[in-house]
C-alpha cells in the first residue's frame, strides 16, 4: 500500500466531509447536505485509489453506485425507489467481491448465520409491511440483498478470522443497521435521532468496507 501524506490527507478529507454532512443533517440544513453529502463517496474513492497498488474495479463500481444512491436519497420523497435501486447494485457487487475470494464455510455456519439474518429481515419486514403498500416488493428485494451481504461478510470472517475480515463484517452489520433505520423512519415510526444515526452508521460502514478492500482484497 502507498502509505504517504496523500492517503492521510484523503482520510482526513473523507471524515471531514462526512462530519460536515452529519452536522447538516443534525441542523436540518439542506444546503449543507447538498454541498457535502455528494463528496463522501468521491473522497473515499480517491482514498482507495491512493491506498492500493492495483484497483479492484468491482469495488470502484460499487462505490459509484453508492454515490448515485446518496444523491438520489437526498430527495427521499421522489427519488427513494431510485436510491434503493442504486444501493441494490452496490450490495450485489459487494456480494460478488466477497464470494469470489472467501473460503468455503462449514454447513453449520452457513445454516446458523443464514437463520439469524433471515429472521432479522423477516422481523423487520413484518414491522414495515402495513405501510409499505406498492413499495413492499422493492424493499423485500433490497432487504434480501443486504441480508445476503451481511451473511457472506460474516461467513468470510468466520472462515478467515483476520482483522480486515472483521472490519468487513462490522461494516456490513452497520450498513444493515443504517438501511434498517432508513426504512423504519420512513415506513414505521419516525424518530428524531434516526437521521443523524443513519449517516454515522453509513459512513462508518463504508469506511470499514474500504479498510477490508485496501488490506485484504488485491484483485
Amino acid at each position: 500500500m502507498k502509505i504517504n501524506n496523500i492517503t492521510k490527507g484523503l482520510t482526513v478529507l473523507f471524515f471531514t466531509v462526512s462530519i460536515l454532512d452529519i452536522v447538516g443533517v443534525y441542523l436540518n440544513s439542506s444546503l449543507i447536505q447538498a454541498i457535502f453529502k455528494p463528496l463522501i463517496i468521491p473522497s473515499l474513492i480517491a482514498l482507495y485509489y491512493f491506498t492500493v497498488e492495483k484497483n479492484n474495479n468491482w469495488y470502484v463500481l460499487a462505490l459509484s453506485f453508492s454515490f448515485l444512491g446518496d444523491v438520489f436519497l437526498m430527495d427521499k420523497n421522489n427519488m427513494f425507489l431510485f436510491g434503493i435501486a442504486a444501493f441494490l447494485v452496490t450490495q450485489l457487487l459487494y456480494i460478488i467481491i466477497i464470494v469470489k475470494q472467501m473460503k468455503k464455510p462449514s454447513l453449520f455456519h452457513k445454516y446458523l448465520y443464514a437463520f439469524l439474518f433471515l429472521n432479522y429481515i423477516v422481523y423487520l419486514l413484518s414491522l414495515l409491511k402495513p405501510n409499505l403498500h406498492e413499495m413492499f416488493y422493492p424493499v423485500l428485494v433490497y432487504g434480501a440483498a443486504i441480508s445476503v451481504f451481511g451473511l457472506v461478510a460474516t461467513l468470510n470472517y468466520v472462515t478467515k478470522r483476520t482483522r480486515p475480515a472483521l472490519f468487513l463484517m462490522v461494516g456490513a452489520i452497520l450498513f444493515i443497521a443504517s438501511d434498517s433505520m432508513i426504512a423504519l423512519n420512513k415506513f414505521h415510526v419516525a424518530q428524531s435521532f434516526y437521521p443523524v444515526t443513519i449517516m454515522i452508521t453509513y459512513v462508518l460502514a463504508q469506511y470499514l468496507i474500504y479498510k477490508y478492500m485496501a488490506e485484504e482484497v488485491r484483485s
